[in-house]
């Protein structure tokens, strides 16, 4: 049985039992209530969770399976870096349509892909691309340097990564940007702050204030995951060759270079060429020999 699952069951019993004993007091009778409804359901879908469990389902890898939250930020080379993120994050969505997944616009630079496997399809792309070519706004035709950064991360679910109401700071604020006066009107797009670890994630793609912060949540249960699996890379040793395994958000892995129609992988030293066609999302040939190698890799070390 999974260890983290019963803990996390002990845990929502005490924080239950606690919550009742607030309900015989006036001015906490209220918000009592409420916690204890989200309590109990966290804790019936927890116990599903466990009951449904079998042997074959706890051996395998089963965040390979989950939806996929692709972030792409722009980093060095100013706007020349943010135009090649945008191209970048393009490129991921084609990709993704052309496979039949599902594909969703959380925040700018993020967005959401639905889709069997698709963490195990998508894991080994986060890190540092870097792209060499001449920007449009280059007048004397010199080839300039950018890079963006790539984090992939798995869509994750309160019984999988639980935040307690009493560790987030919640906002509302009116979105911006385009779309008719009435956007600006009304306070829909949220910001959540996680207390003890300082991160900060924000959601205004949706209409509804309560769309968005359910959305957020999703980001930030990610990002903790993420910063969980950082701190424990002993523990996850399937997923070492991954941005959460080496760090790879601070590494170059994939260089692009437009005046040799090349595309170089750093990581197992292999280049392809036709990167127009590539930059559509035709990324099978690719994603396939990273699978390859990196699944080699693994079975020769262990």
């Amino acid at each position: 049985m999974d260890d983290y699952r019963l803990t996390l069951l002990s845990e929502l019993e005490k924080k239950i039992e606690e919550t009742k004993s607030l309900l015989n007091e006036p001015e906490m009778s209220e918000l009592a209530t409420q916690e204890l409804t989200e309590l109990e359901k966290q804790k019936n879908d927890l116990e599903k969770s466990i009951n449904n469990s079998s042997p074959v389902e706890e051996s395998d890898d089963s965040i390979d399976y989950r939806n996929v939250i692709l972030q792409v930020s722009g980093a060095a080379g100013g706007d020349e870096a943010k135009l090649w993120g945008e191209e970048l994050l393009r490129m991921y969505a084609r990709f993704s349509e052309k496979e039949g997944f599902k594909v969703e616009a959380i925040d700018e630079g993020v967005i959401k892909i639905s889709g069997k496997n698709i963490f195990g399809k998508l894991k080994f792309e986060a890190g540092v691309h870097r792209v060499q070519r001449i920007p449009t706004t280059e007048k004397r035709g010199r080839i300039h340097t950018s890079t963006a950064t790539i984090s992939i991360l798995p869509e994750l679910e309160d019984i999988d990564l639980h935040i307690s109401p009493d560790e987030i700071e919640f906002e509302a604020f009116r979105a911006g940007g385009h779309g008719g006066q009435n956007v600006n009107k009304v306070s829909t797009a949220v910001r959540i702050k996680h207390i003890p670890s300082g991160i900060v994630v924000t959601c205004s793609m949706e209409r509804s204030q309560v769309q968005n912060r359910e959305i957020a949540m999703e980001l930030l249960r990610a990002k903790l995951w993420e910063q969980k699996i950082e701190k424990q890379q002993s523990e996850y040793a399937s997923l070492k060759s991954t941005q959460v395994g080496r760090g790879m958000r601070a590494e170059k892995i994939r260089t692009y270079n437009f005046p040799q129609d090349r595309l170089t992988d750093h990581r197992i030293n292999t280049s392809w060429h036709n990167l127009p066609s590539i930059l559509e999302g035709n990324l099978e040939e690719i994603i396939k020999t990273m699978h390859e190698s990196q699944t080699e890799s693994v079975s020769q070390e262990t």
